[in-house]
Order: C-alpha cells, then structure tokens, then sequence
C-alpha cells in the first residue's frame, strides 16, 4: 500500500504486533474482526514468527492473502537496537570545538549509583574516535559568525569513508535557526561516501534548541535507521512471498502510522511503537464503554506497560529516554540516551509473564526484570526453562488453563511449573507450593503498581478518578489486583483483549510531526510570521506522508512551546485541532489563559506573567478507510453461564476451592459474582472474591467492586 492508501474498505487489514514473547495478529475485514493469531516470536528473525502468524490468521478466516490491502505493524526493532547496542557504525560531525559533546555526555548519578564509590559513567553512545568536528560557526540568531569551510567538510567525509563507516549523523550549533551550513555539509558528505550510505542531519530530523537531545536524536536516527530500512525491506518480500502486496505502515511513537519509507528516515520516531499501539486500544475501549478517563495496563511475556488516557486523549511527552535508570517504571533525566520526538507517556517495567522469580543472597523473593522470553520461555512452555516464572505461577494457582493457553495454539506443563517453583522459590525459602506461586504473583502485582503509580500520583494525578482497561496476555489476570492497590472500582477488559495492541493498530490514520523553534517574546510576535511557519511546517509533514493538505481527508494540529519569559522549560499548548487557523487578535489572550491553566497544573503554583513562544508543533493526520473491530458474541450463546469448574487458589481463601469457569460468551449483562475465571482465547480474567463482572453491549467485560455496585 502506498503512502495515500486511498484502498478500498472492502479489503481486510492486518495488525501485527511483535512483542517479547509473543507475535500477535489480529486480521479484520469488512464484517469485522475475522481472526487472531499467537505465535512465539522468533527474535533471530522477527519476519519469521510474522509470516507464521500471518499464515495462521488468514487459513482460520479462510481469506486469501490478495485480499489484504492495509498492513499496520508495531516493533520494538529501534528500542532493542539501542538498547542491545545492535545498530550500526555510525560517525558524527559537529561545530569545532564541540567534538567532544558526545563523549563527554550527561549523567545523573540516580538510585545506587549515588553511593558508589566506585562509580564509573556509562560509555558514550559512540566511540570519541568516531566523533569528527568541521570549521563553522552560527550564532543563536543563526547568523554567519564563521564562514562553513567546506575543505574541513571533505578531510572529515574522507576519514569517514577510509574508517568503514556508512552511516553519518550531522548537528551542527544553532542550525535549528539556520539550517544551510549543515545542509551544504550533508551534500559534501554523501558526495564523498559511497553510494547507499545512510547521511542524516538534525535540521531534517529534529530542528529543536538545546544542543545535546538534537544531538543524540540525530545520531540514534542514524544509528537505527539503516537497520529499520533492512528490515522492513525483508518484511514487506517475506509478506509478498506469501501474496501479500500491501505496503507496511509501522506504528510512531506518537500514537499515528507512517509509511516503511518514512519510518526507515525517521527511525528514531518508531522507538515507542509497540506500547503506543496498546494505549490507543485502551484509548478506544473506555470510549465504547462510556470512560473518557483510563489507566491504560498492558502486560504481556516481557514487560508491562502503564499510561494514562485523560478526556479521551493519551498523554503525550516531547522528550524520553532510552535506558537509563530510574524507578518502577519510571526513567530519570540525565540518564539513558534523550530523545527529542512526540511519544505516548507511560511507564514500563520488567514484569510479564515470563518474568522470572528468583531468591537473592538475603532469601529474597525478587520477580524479574530478566524475562525467560520465547527461547526458552518458562517451564511450563516444555522448551528447555527450567526457571520458574509469573506465568508459572499463575498456572500453579489455577488461574491459566493448561489446555487452552495462547489461543489454543500451545498445551502448558504444569508440573514443569510446580516443580520449578518448589525447587528455585518454595524450598529456598521454606514454604509451600501455593504460598511460593501466590508470593510470586503478589510481587508482580506490586511491581505493575508501581508503574501506574508513576503514570498517576507521580504526575499529579488521583488514579481513583480513573478506570482501568487492561489487555495483553497476562493483563487481565492481574488488573483487578492492580486496581485494588489504588482503590480504583472498575475494571475493562476489552474484545480480543490478548491482543489488544495489535488490535489498536487498525484503529490508527497514518500521521507525522514536524517541529522548528523560533524564539519570541510576546511583545514581538507577528502573527504573519506564526502562520508562515506554522504553514511551512504543515508542507513539510504533508509531504512526508505524500498527501495533499488541502485533502478532506487531512488533518493539521498545531502546538506551540510556551514559558515564562526567563525561564528555560517551557510546556506545549494545542492551539488549534482540525485545519488549523489563522493567529488573529484572540490568539495571544486564549494562549495566554491556557498556558497558565496548564502551568497551575503541572506545577501547583501561578503561570500568569509574560510570555515567550519557543518551537512551533504540527501534527498532519491521513484519515484512512478502516475496518470494523471487535469480536462479538453470538445472541444465543450470551449469559449461558459456567462451562465448567476448577481449582482456584485465591488470597482470601488461603486453600483451593472448585471456581466457575466461564467463556466470554457465557457472561451476560447481569453481573456475576467473583470468585471466577472467564477464558478470553488469547487471554484470560480473573475475578477475584469482592468483584463481580458482566459484558457490556460493546462486548467489553467490565469488572466493579462489590462495594462499587449500587
């Protein structure tokens, strides 16, 4: 599918998810929702557990694979690039005398490293060797001070190209101002390389002020660029091998689409994709359950992921980290590598199903952050674990069925589980069985509170005031624990909810952002100067997408980046949705009351006071036709009640008692009291005693506390 895909909706979508444990698909078509698939993803070759899962979503529809006309895909391809230091060589050119910005870098001694001694800071994202300066300067207006000496471009270009490097990234100082000396350097540059090579300036990625997180965005863009590009060129001819002729869309950071090419230029806007595909599923189920306000909670094998959607909206933040430290979920400034591009908010931790329990030097019960994964996966899997895991541990306290674990796709061992819990956790600690596999549980519970407790109370938030949607593999068998932590009364699990973000993916318009800093104190801003650039910025992000901004189909956000005149941070105000329109004589008062509404907010304290704009925000969004979601239940299935019985252990109890067993389908709209379990497919929910649960008229389980219901 191209960058316009102006196909037609009678087609059928793909979303594929490719997560640390598993890959998820989910194939829709012009009735709806007409399959999943789960297979274990194969980290080799990601393209391998794809196809496979592909392969399996469209023989159960019995679709044939030219009728797809849209792919949408999410991966954590970037992330795990930088974080596993597998990207590419990559040399950097900076201003004289700013060689030794990236080798010198920025670190904030955060947690434990406080209080050791013995401290050394992380290395620099490359070799200082690879770091070459050129004999140019701009002041902060972005005037000449010194003259680009191009012959200083070449003598660096030919040490790149005679060192093997085929991959170069270029910031130069204040050329967020006035970008033409590292454009011309950029000419020189892939003049001098090899054809093929990989050149990527800051003007063309992120134009932003402040010196390092331009730096480091530009550089990671070069560093996972390459491999994104290779990537995704071996995905879209595994897929055609297969008679798939759509193009891949991937998912950005920011909770839009892009196309492979553009994503394979802007890598480093992809690096969030995974997580944001998951909250945009959250965003949608409390919309269709009538909860605009949702604490987004998605747990799959590896990790797990909280964020918070507030009237309808998920949070966004301009600046992340990659890596780093920080706690539960959270990550510190100062730490890791910055990122300067618009990405969800949410918090992650090291807690999925395949995270595995272990008893430290003082006899204590730790729960990852190491995840057994796919290869070998926990016991239960069969495959070579032989440590024990959440998942083993939900097997053991009767919560997962053995039988129809991932779909019905794999058969789970248990006493595989029992026996890697009693031999690694129970006798350790000398304890029994049960009491081993719950204290596993509960400490994934507290860890996954831990990152809502980020997401909420850490930004200001009260989280009783919210719902949670939980979805992914393990999600809905820990959320209603999770809420409990914060006293939140209701519980959404979704249609589909094991797959929930690759169901998300086909909710999502193909978008992209643009950003460029101009400086300006209120008192000289001129409103033809703020509409020529924010129209220069809507061109440019148009243009990406190869779509017309006139188009009907075309959508134009602009922001703008405010503070206090004096200050150094500033906050980003939307100040027009839809279209866009002119700034006229109300534009300076509305953003004015917005940013001081906004700064009380963040800050507790009065943001009236002059002002300064600092970077202009757009966001162009393609409308694109979509499929219908969500599975439904057949009328003379709902509210058939238990389809079977097994043992259970719960907290309350203390011991094993027979729970009811429910499909989805058995669920009606009249709640059911807990303790129960509901098998979802790919997924299952636990009720636990004090919940009750029912299936609202969107096919969504909603789960309340007793002392909820009126």
């Amino acid at each position: 599918m191209s960058a316009d895909p102006n196909h037609s909706p009678n087609g059928y979508a793909l979303g594929i998810d490719v997560g640390g444990t598993f890959t998820d698909v989910v194939l829709a078509g012009p009735a709806g929702q007409a399959s999943v698939a789960k297979t274990l993803s194969t980290h080799g070759d990601p393209t391998e557990g794809i196809v496979k899962g592909v392969q399996a979503a469209l023989a159960t529809a019995g679709v044939e694979p030219t009728a797809v006309n849209r792919v949408v895909h999410a991966t954590t391809l970037a992330t795990n690039a930088i974080l596993e230091q597998k990207g590419v060589r990559v040399a950097h050119i900076g201003t004289r005398g700013f060689r030794n910005l990236l080798p010198l870098g920025r670190y904030a001694r955060v947690e434990e490293d406080r209080f050791d001694t013995f401290f050394d800071p992380p290395l620099s994202p490359i070799p200082a060797a690879d770091c070459f300066d050129v004999h140019e300067r701009l002041d902060s207006a972005g005037e000449v001070i010194i003259p680009l000496d191009e012959s200083s471009v070449r003598t660096v270009a030919e040490q790149i190209r005679d060192r093997g490097i085929r991959s170069v990234s270029i910031a130069l100082l204040h050329s967020y101002v006035n970008p033409a000396h590292e454009l011309r350097a950029a000419e020189i540059v892939r003049d001098v390389l090899p054809a093929g090579a990989t050149v990527v300036t800051s003007a063309e990625v992120w134009p932003e002020l402040r010196e390092y997180e331009r730096t480091t965005t530009t550089l990671m863009s070069a560093y996972v660029g390459p491999v994104m590009v290779s990537y995704l060129r071996k995905l879209e001819q595994r897929l055609r091998d297969a008679g798939i002729d759509a193009r891949v869309q991937v998912m950005e950071s920011g909770g839009g689409v892009m196309s492979a090419d553009l994503a394979g230029r802007r890598a480093v806007a992809t690096i969030e994709s995974g997580p944001a595909a998951g909250v945009l599923a959250a965003r949608a189920a409390g919309l269709s359950a009538g909860k605009p306000d949702v604490i987004s909670f998605d747990m799959g094998g590896t990790t797990a992921k909280a964020s918070v959607v507030r009237n309808g909206a998920p949070a966004i933040t301009t600046e992340f980290h990659v890596g780093g430290k920080g706690s539960f979920g959270g990550r510190r400034a100062g730490t890791g590598v910055p990122i300067k591009t618009p990405a969800i908010d949410l918090a992650e931790v090291g807690a999925g199903g395949g995270s595995v329990a272990w008893v430290d030097q003082g006899r204590s019960l730790r729960v990852g952050p190491h995840s057994a994964g796919s290869e070998p996966g926990p016991a239960c899997y069969a495959r070579g674990g032989q440590d024990p895991t959440v998942t083993d541990a939900n097997l053991v306290l009767g919560y997962l069925d053995p039988i129809g674990f991932a779909g019905g796709t794999m058969g789970l061992e248990p006493a595989n589980s029992a026996r890697a819990i009693r031999e690694r956790v129970a006798e350790p600690l000398g304890v029994g069985l049960e009491a081993a596999a719950n204290a596993i549980h509960e400490i994934a519970n507290a860890t996954m509170a831990a990152a809502v407790r980020v997401v909420t109370v850490q930004r200001g938030l009260d989280p009783r005031n919210f719902s949670v949607v939980a979805f992914g593999g393990a999600g809905p068998m820990h959320a209603a624990r999770v809420a409990e932590e914060f006293d939140i009364g209701t519980v959404i699990i979704p249609p589909s909810c094991g797959v929930g973000s690759a169901v998300g993916l086909l909710g999502t318009d193909l978008s992209t952002d643009r950003v460029l800093t101009r400086l300006c104190h209120e008192n000289a801003i001129d409103g033809t100067s703020v509409d020529d650039t924010f129209a220069q910025l809507s061109e440019a992000a148009a243009a990406d997408l190869g779509v017309e901004l006139a188009a009907p189909t075309t959508r134009v956000e602009r922001s703008v980046d405010v503070r206090l005149a004096g200050q150094a941070h500033e906050l980003t105000i939307r100040i027009s949705d839809g279209s866009g329109r002119h700034w006229d004589d109300a534009s300076l008062p509305e953003l004015r009351a917005r940013f001081a509404e906004k700064y009380q907010e963040a800050y507790g304290i009065d943001g009236s006071g002059p002002i300064e704009l600092v970077s202009y925000r757009v966001r162009v969004t393609h409308v694109v036709p979509k499929v219908p979601l969500g599975r439904r239940a057949t009328s003379d299935a709902q509210g058939q009640g238990p389809s079977r019985k097994r043992r259970v252990w719960f907290r309350e109890f203390g011991e094993y008692r027979e729970t009811p067993v429910y499909e989805r389908e058995g669920i009606g709209a009249k709640p059911v009291p807990g303790p129960l379990v509901i098998a979802d497919g790919e997924s299952t929910i636990v009720v636990p005693p004090a919940w009750n649960a029912l299936v609202d008229a969107e096919f969504n389980v909603v789960l309340t506390r007793a002392s909820e219901e009126k």
